[in-house]
């Protein structure tokens, strides 16, 4: 559910300028675990895809 956020998140909180609190709160993403999902989250995509 919180998968369809990831890419607003990211390019707003990560890769831009903006406070991730405040970026979560406009994202409307309130419930702890979700919003502790996405600023933890790392993408291990192109380290793990080698293996593969």
């Amino acid at each position: 559910m919180i998968g369809s956020e990831w890419e607003e998140f990211k390019e707003r909180a990560r890769e831009g300028d903006e406070d991730p609190e405040e970026v979560l709160d406009d994202l409307g993403v309130e419930r702890h675990c979700c919003r502790r999902m996405l600023v933890s989250h790392e993408d291990l995509v192109d380290v793990v895809s080698p293996y593969q």
